[in-house]
C-alpha cells in the first residue's frame, strides 16, 4: 500500500488495497474455519460426544472382531473331526 507522502494518490492506495483484499479474506476465512473446528471439537469432548472418526474406528474394530470370531467358530455344517 502506498505510504503517506510517497506521492501516491488515494486512488492508487485504494486500488492496491482492493487487489490485496481476496488474499486477506482467504487467510481470515481459513483461520476462522480452523478456530471453529477447534471450538467444536472442544465442545464435543466436553459433552462426551463421539466424533465421526472415533465412531468409524470403533465400527471397523467391531467388524474385525466379528470376522475373527467367525473364523474361530469355523463352519457349522461340518461334522466334528474324528477322535484320534
Amino acid at each position: 500500500m502506498a505510504a503517506p507522502g510517497s506521492g501516491g494518490t488515494l486512488l492508487d492506495a485504494l486500488e492496491e488495497l482492493l487487489a490485496e483484499l481476496p488474499a486477506r479474506m482467504r487467510g481470515r476465512r481459513s483461520r476462522l474455519s480452523a478456530q471453529t473446528s477447534t471450538f467444536l471439537r472442544a465442545v464435543a469432548e466436553e459433552l462426551d460426544l463421539v466424533t465421526r472418526d472415533d465412531y468409524e474406528e470403533l465400527e471397523l474394530r467391531v467388524a474385525q472382531l466379528e470376522h475373527r470370531l467367525r473364523l474361530l467358530e469355523g463352519p457349522r455344517d461340518l461334522p466334528p473331526p474324528p477322535a484320534a
